[in-house]
């Protein structure tokens, strides 16, 4: 068996002595599509950035390792880093219109990586480039291969975004929302060609959303997460069918069901992400858990096997599936 294509190990983020990303360790191998969830304010996007070698410079790494394919990207100089983004590992950023050149064409900001990483000629890159907007749905390829960010609708900039991070075939593609501000027809053909992307390449992809249909639907495995640790993380089909933290229970419980009471409230989880620097002691969720006891409040649980398959971090596993 070949080892994992990205592996994260320990890693630890700190924002002006803030500790944002805190131990999490997470593993995806050649194929499989691992999805990180969780509340906004949870350090989803940092570990990215993490990954990617994009924190803000008020950021740093603490501690820990991230290896793609064997190499620290950690301890690698920044022109290294520079070489791998875009041919190794790519992102999908939530925010495409600030993400993209305003001053460049869309179509020379799609091929740009195709040059400069795989050696094309101007005329293949833009031919490929043509081709992967086609791919990514966007109507009038070759119009729109000239035009520039701000004469695309915002789901056309997604669009655009993710052809840029898909053109060279990436061994690990980053996620974070892919399909944000997409109508569900072109949300649901994203989708596709990110599944079709891993069943012909073989990348691996760390998939960041709020959406848990589309977790159902793509993931081979999930981790969630809560202020900076990750709480539980197991197959997707286990994570469904039976849950050992009560935060993932209580995010689970607020999916609207077709099968519910008409015009019933949501379930809510009470409370809020704490702000960095102000966790509590012990368990992180405790103030707003419904079975937290003593122990919870002095002692932070370890992410310890589940009694089936995966991990989780609570002291009350026992006690979970009583809820809601």
């Amino acid at each position: 068996m070949t080892g994992p294509v990205l592996a994260v190990s320990d890693l630890s983020v700190s924002i002006r002595g803030n500790t944002v990303v805190d131990g999490v360790s997470l593993s995806i191998h050649a194929g499989e599509i691992v999805s990180l969830v969780g509340e906004s304010g949870c350090g989803k996007s940092m570990t990215a950035f993490a990954v990617m070698g994009l924190l803000p410079k008020v950021a740093r790494i603490d501690k820990g390792r991230v290896e793609l394919g064997g190499s620290d990207l950690v301890s690698i100089s920044e022109e290294r880093r520079r070489q791998l983004r875009g041919a190794e590992l790519a992102m999908i950023f939530q925010e495409p219109v600030a993400s993209l050149n305003p001053l460049m064409p869309i179509g020379k900001q799609i091929e740009e990586s195709l040059i400069i990483h795989r050696g094309a000629s101007s005329r293949e890159a833009k031919a490929a480039a043509i081709d992967m907007l086609a791919e990514v749905g966007i109507p009038e390829p070759q119009l729109r291969y000239r035009q520039y960010p701000f004469e695309l609708s915002g789901g056309m900039c997604q669009r655009a975004m993710i052809a840029m991070a898909l053109i060279c075939r990436p061994k690990l593609l980053i996620a974070d929302e892919p399909t944000t501000a997409l109508d569900v027809t072109i949300q649901a053909q994203i989708l596709e060609l990110m599944k079709r992307l891993r069943e012909e390449t073989g990348t691996a992809i760390l998939l960041i959303t709020h959406d848990m249909g589309v977790v159902a639907d793509m993931a081979d495995r999930v981790a969630v997460m809560y202020s900076g640790r990750i709480v539980e993380e197991a197959p997707v089909d286990a994570i469904f069918a039976g849950q050992r933290h009560p935060y993932t229970r209580l995010l689970l419980s607020t999916i609207p069901r077709l099968d519910g009471a008409a015009k019933t409230e949501l379930p809510v989880i009470e409370g809020m992400v704490p702000d960095i620097g102000s966790w509590p002691a012990g368990c992180r969720f405790n103030p707003r858990c419904p079975v937290a006891g003593d122990r919870c409040l002095s002692e932070q649980p370890a992410l310890s096997p589940r009694p089936d398959i995966g991990r989780a971090a609570c002291w009350h596993s026992d006690r979970v599936e009583a809820l809601v």
